[in-house]
């Protein structure tokens, strides 16, 4: 009996071993795309005229990651497959909202905007999970919302 269970034991621990292996060696191919390893930021062409350095400092925190030129990389950002969600992020951010190319007309607008930042959609979640810096309480919401009222009023994007 005690023969039957250590074989089964053996056989248990090969298995689990043979799939740590396979989860290896896929993990290891993963890394070999250079897809979301292109960590440039591209020059601040514009960047928009703040109402205030408070605003700014709160959309450094909450929105610059993905939404500006000034991006920071991060080492988890080098390991597939975060680095893969992460350059997507990044580029779609930029592609509808950059507050470093401040010349050029933006994909959203401040309704839309405001209303992410209102809703919480804005950081995302996965974002405000690992920076904690991005967790805005109810007040700086506000700030950021009517910080953001007030700049776009005064200095649209585009203009």
């Amino acid at each position: 009996m005690a023969l039957v269970l250590a074989v089964r034991h053996a056989v248990g621990v090969q298995r689990f071993l043979k799939i740590v292996a396979v989860l290896a060696i896929v993990f290891l191919a993963m890394q070999i795309p250079s897809y979301g390893r292109d960590h440039t930021n591209p020059k601040t062409v514009k960047e928009v005229s703040w109402d205030s350095r408070a605003t700014r400092a709160l959309a450094v925190d909450a929105c610059f990651a993905c939404h500006s030129n000034l991006t920071e990389w991060p080492w988890y950002t080098s390991v597939a497959p975060l680095s893969w969600l992460t350059y997507r992020d990044v580029q779609d951010g930029r592609a509808k909202l950059n507050f470093s190319e401040w010349q050029r007309p933006q994909d959203v607008n401040l309704e839309e905007v405001v209303s992410a930042i209102r809703d919480k959609g804005m950081p995302p979640p996965q974002y405000r999970l690992i920076h904690r810096e991005a967790r805005l309480t109810a007040a700086q919401r506000q700030e950021l919302e009517q910080g953001l009222l007030k700049t776009w009023a005064s200095s649209p994007p585009g203009g």
